[in-house]
């Protein structure tokens, strides 16, 4: 058993319907997030300095791992950090809950209002070419940045904290949506739970 695991979801795979289809949850959790959490094991494998380490300590400093396994933990520990908070941030449409409080104050005074937020957050999963992600993040001075990286990196790799993100491989959508990706992008805030988006938001900040 290696030292990273496939986290537990707070749902079941056909909660998210219609949104997030039961076959595509199964095949995303249970294959793509096992896949990259069996590698990011294989990886670190008798590298107990490193084994000793969060996943955001690692990521966060990335030029000081060996190159033999520098791109490998890139990817699968990108690909495992960005999973698990993409399965924390979103929950059954029932269970999903708008943005309120301090978060909700902020992204009016960022944006100019959570519609304007929505859309620029939209852009900028929409015109991520090829595999990504779309983040909303706090950044180095404290503020509310939208941004989108490629692959399976991630903002902790430029030194920003991520709150909220959205998966834009294909794999995320396929079955479902096919090439429509901002239907799926549109489906997305639907069950985004902006509570658990808040209460990250409060421990960046702090």
């Amino acid at each position: 058993m290696g030292k990273f695991e496939l986290p537990k979801l707070k749902y079941t795979f056909d909660a998210l319907e219609p949104y997030i289809d039961k076959q595509t949850m199964e095949i995303h959790y249970g294959k793509h997030h096992q896949t990259y959490v069996d590698k990011l094991n294989a990886a670190l494998e008798g590298k107990s300095e490193l084994q000793s380490k969060s996943l955001k300590e690692i990521l966060s400093d990335l030029g000081s791992l060996p190159e033999d396994i520098r791109t490998a933990i890139r990817n699968n520990g990108g690909g495992h950090f960005n999973h698990t908070l993409f399965w924390e941030i979103i929950a059954p449409f029932k269970e999903a809950s708008a943005p309120s409080g301090k978060l909700a104050e902020v992204l009016n005074e960022t944006f100019g209002n959570i519609s304007i937020f929505e859309q620029q957050f939209a852009d900028a999963a929409t015109t991520r070419f090829g595999s990504g992600w779309a983040w909303l993040v706090v950044n180095k001075n404290g503020q509310l940045e939208v941004m989108s990286t490629p692959n399976q990196d991630n903002p902790i790799m430029e030194g920003k904290t991520p709150i909220l993100c959205l998966d834009v491989w294909e794999h995320a959508y396929y079955l479902s949506y096919q090439n429509r990706r901002p239907e799926y992008i549109e489906s997305f805030f639907n069950i985004i739970d902006w509570d658990v988006v808040a209460e990250k938001y409060e421990q960046a900040i702090s």
